[in-house]
Formats: C-alpha cells, structure tokens, sequence
C-alpha cells in the first residue's frame, strides 16, 4: 500500500510497464544518460540562455565531481572562467568560487589526498584578475558531498562581492600562504589575508601542519603564532624542506583563521 496524503494506492496485483530507454555496453552510454559527463550538454541548457541579460558577476560552487582529476581542473576552471567572460563580453566580469569543504573519513596521519590536491587546482584561478575564493574547509561533513551549511558559503562569497564587484573595504578572504622560509631546523609561513591578525577557531596552537625533509616523508608538526607568522618544526627533521597545511580529505582540526573568523585555505610547498 503507498499512502500519499490522504491517497492511498493498492500496489498489490499485476503491474504493466513500460520500456524507457536500454543502456548500451558501450563504455561512453554513461554520458547518454548523465548531461554532467556529456559536453556543453549543462552550459546549453542552462548557462547559454542567459548570456543576453547583464550579470554583476558570477558565484560558483563545483568541483566534487572532478576530484579524480585535479591536474585537468587546473586547467579547466580557467578555460571556463575565460569563455563566460568572452560570451558575456566582459573580460574583466567578477567569478567568485568556492574551494571545496573536507569531506570523507578523518586520517589522522598525513597523506596524500586528490581532494586537498583539487582544492590546489581551484586555487590556482586567483591568478586571474578580478576573481575571489571563498575557503569552505571548516564547513564540510564527512559523510556528506553536499554539507547542510550553505549559510556561511554564502555569506563568505558574499563578502568577496561586496569587496572585489561593490568596493566596500572589508576583510573579504581567510589567510592565503605568501611565503615558507626554512631557517635551520624551523620554516616560517607568512600569509596574505592576515585581517586584523592570525589566530586559531579554538585557542589552540594552529594545528594540520605536517613537514618533511628532501624525502618528502612529512610528519606532524609542533606549532607556533609569531606575529604575522606561523612557526613549524619537529624533532623528527632535522632539516625540513616542506610544509602542508590542512593537507588531507578532510582534516581534522584545521584550526588558523584570521581575527575576522575566516579560514586559512589548505596548501602544500611541496609542488
């Protein structure tokens, strides 16, 4: 028995069908049936009927269904940010994005991680002008692509219109890494983005942060706050070369935002 309502439909009996379509076994018959994994399909349907009307700019939240291949992202979400700007013919026309949240289980060693890799790949389209990230790290949940919180995705990319398309002066971005200097056993991260100053969501020392040496095999860091820069070493190298923040699916406690509340993005030095 199906109950909708005050409805109630007896399932009970013989049904009659029909045949809507049958899949191929040919390897491309997924994109027949799925318009994300066909070309244009998506921009025909939904983005190209609207490039006759004036837009302020564009708010973009993507991403998950390439974490397979973030070295192609790279690439990809510059193209796209270049042909929007070339069908609206405004070549300086605002793209704010947002980086994608931690996702999956916790590992609570470091490791090797597409997600974080693909959230480097996003990253990487703030070299073009006029665009804006808003850092979602802190917001995801494991268990979840598309965590609940859209509330404070919007107000971050918010606080990148209001500054980048209606000039209000703001503190408009979480810490982005500026620099990485080694100094003897110690490397010194200073950032962009700073606000009012770094500090930490829980009062804690910054924590997510892994070195290594020239072998690349990081370990978990001991951390400080210096001023306008985060301190990192460990007993276990004596001579680092490299340092991630935050670098995983989804880290544990990635804890270093700006005194305005806004994260720092995830990043490594190790390219």
């Amino acid at each position: 028995m199906l109950v909708i309502g005050k409805d109630t439909v007896d399932l009970k009996g013989t049904w009659q069908y029909k045949v809507g379509s049958a899949f191929s076994t040919e390897e491309n018959s997924e994109a027949i049936f799925r318009p994300n994994r066909q070309p244009t399909a998506l921009f025909n349907a939904m983005v190209a009927p609207l490039i006759y009307y004036t837009i302020k700019g564009i708010c973009w939240y993507q991403g998950e269904a390439n974490t397979g291949n973030p070295a192609e992202y790279r690439l990809l979400q510059p193209a796209m940010i270049h042909d929007w700007r070339k069908q609206w013919n405004e070549p300086t026309l605002p793209f704010i994005f947002a980086q994608l949240p931690g996702y999956l289980d916790y590992k609570y060693l470091p490791s090797e991680s597409k997600w974080a890799w693909m959230r480097e790949s996003q990253a990487a389209s703030l070299e073009i002008p006029n665009t804006a990230m808003a850092v979602t790290i802190d917001l995801g949940e494991w268990n979840d692509i598309h965590p609940e919180n859209k509330k404070d995705v919007g107000e971050r990319m918010a606080l990148a219109a209001m500054n980048m398309v209606y000039k209000e002066k703001l503190v408009s971005s979480g810490p982005l890494v500026d620099t990485a200097i080694v100094y003897n056993d110690r490397i010194e991260i200073t950032f962009k983005h700073i606000g009012s100053g770094l500090t930490t969501s829980d009062g804690e020392p910054p924590a997510d942060f892994a070195i290594a040496g020239s072998d690349k095999k990081f370990v978990w860091a001991k951390t400080r706050i210096d001023g306008n820069k985060i301190i990192v070493w460990s007993p276990q190298v004596a001579n680092p070369a490299f340092v991630r923040y935050a670098w995983a699916d989804n880290p544990v406690n990635a804890n270093v935002i700006n005194k305005e509340g806004l994260p720092a993005s995830p990043f490594r030095t190790d390219k």
